[in-house]
């Protein structure tokens, strides 16, 4: 039996923002934005599903100049994330 699709992740901007944030440590919100090209608030949209679901952590250090908002997967989010990628792979591999 294959993994079943993740249907909080199987998202078209979801999938890239897993992808993407699976590839590095953490990102920074308008660098996830203009990869995307979307605007603020589709981008806050499907953070705001990620965060709920537990995939993705959320923080905005303080300190000088403008406080930025920065993103990274979380344990869970990464182990979603494979799984995802491996039921997608299963589904390439039975073609």
């Amino acid at each position: 039996m294959t993994a079943p699709f993740d249907e909080v992740i199987h998202a078209p901007h979801r999938l890239r923002i897993c992808a993407f944030l699976d590839a590095t440590s953490s990102a920074e919100f308008g660098v996830l934005r203009d990869l995307l090209g979307v605007a603020d608030s589709v981008l806050s949209k499907h953070v705001k599903v990620l965060q709920d679901a537990g995939y993705v952590v959320v923080t905005k250090p303080t300190g000088r100049g403008r406080v930025k908002t920065w993103l990274s997967l979380s344990a869970e989010g990464k182990r979603a994330y494979a799984r995802h990628v491996a039921a997608l792979r299963a589904l390439i591999g039975g073609a």
